[in-house]
């Protein structure tokens, strides 16, 4: 699962989980910072500031991950933000190294609560807790990198021909023809889709190694043929999904959705929003290194 519905609109699920485990940690850090006061025989004021504090604390930590995880993640792919600065703050592309994003949480909680023992085990306790719902969470719900894809790879969908009629069913598998892919879930309607295309269309002229195959989701092929011919360079491969089986294959109830196959058939990376030309230029450098 890519995305979560919320009526007209649909959100990423991992800043989701994110926001659900801090606000679980947080409860955590101040319910047992509290408790804790209230066993030493502090009074219910004295206890119930030791409970903001903790929260701050916490809050704080997971401010501190979050920009170590984002620069963490900018400075391993520099030469593709390097020719977009502004790319850095567009937090939309999903640009964040986790595990950076842990150990600087953690050495920040380690750092603040050193001279206080009252907060060492309630901070501890919680941002474990927090951080193992999120892991946990990920790996049960969003899609496992690195994991095969034989039956999307195999889904037959409807080409798209140069004339904007319908040609030859094709796989995935045989849209990629034997290369890494890009495949990239969009509609016309979808205003982020449309936004993001003229990007696509400039990284598959750059990256021909590359297969980018572009899985319209349940347009009629007039429909697409007509968007088709208004962009510059024209997308390559587009591909027909009228009853969006992909989508609901990849549990992603929105669009745009992006996902990374290696030329083995695997999965590397995918993402539920719109991506900007540094981010994507960072994943097919990514893809190409594997």
């Amino acid at each position: 699962m890519l995305s979560i519905p919320l009526g007209p609109i649909a959100l990423p699920l991992a800043p989701v989980l994110l926001v659900a485990a801090a606000w679980l940690a947080g409860l955590l850090a101040r319910t047992l910072a509290q408790r804790l006061a209230l066993r030493r025989g502090e009074t219910l004021e004295a206890s119930a500031s030791h409970a903001e504090h903790a929260g701050r604390l916490l809050t704080q930590a997971l401010a501190v991950g979050l920009l170590a995880a984002r620069l963490a993640h900018v400075g391993l792919n520099a030469s593709a933000y390097a020719a977009l600065p502004w790319a850095v703050l567009d937090l939309r592309d999903g640009g964040w190294m986790l595990l950076a994003g842990i150990a600087a949480g953690l050495v920040w909680i380690a750092v603040r609560a050193r001279g206080d023992a009252a907060l060492r085990m309630p901070l501890g306790a919680a941002a474990s807790v927090g951080i193992g719902v999120y892991l946990l969470a990920r790996a049960l719900l969003l899609p496992t990198a690195d994991s095969s894809l034989p039956a999307l790879q195999e889904l037959r969908l409807a080409a798209l021909d140069a004339g904007g009629g319908l040609g030859a069913t094709v796989s995935l598998r045989e849209a990629a023809a034997g290369r890494s892919a890009v495949v990239n879930l969009w509609a016309s309607w979808c205003g982020p889709c449309r936004a993001e295309m003229p990007t696509f269309a400039q990284a598959q002229e750059r990256h021909p190694e590359v297969a980018f195959i572009f899985v319209n989701q349940g347009e009629p092929a007039a429909t697409v043929a007509r968007y088709r011919q208004t962009l510059q360079p024209p997308l390559a491969q587009v591909l027909l999904d009228p009853e969006r089986r992909l989508g609901a294959a990849l549990g992603s109830r929105g669009l745009p959705t992006t996902i990374f196959i290696d030329a083995d058939g695997r999965m590397l990376e995918a993402h539920f929003g719109p991506l900007n030309a540094a981010a994507l230029e960072g994943a097919v450098r990514r893809l190409g290194q594997r």
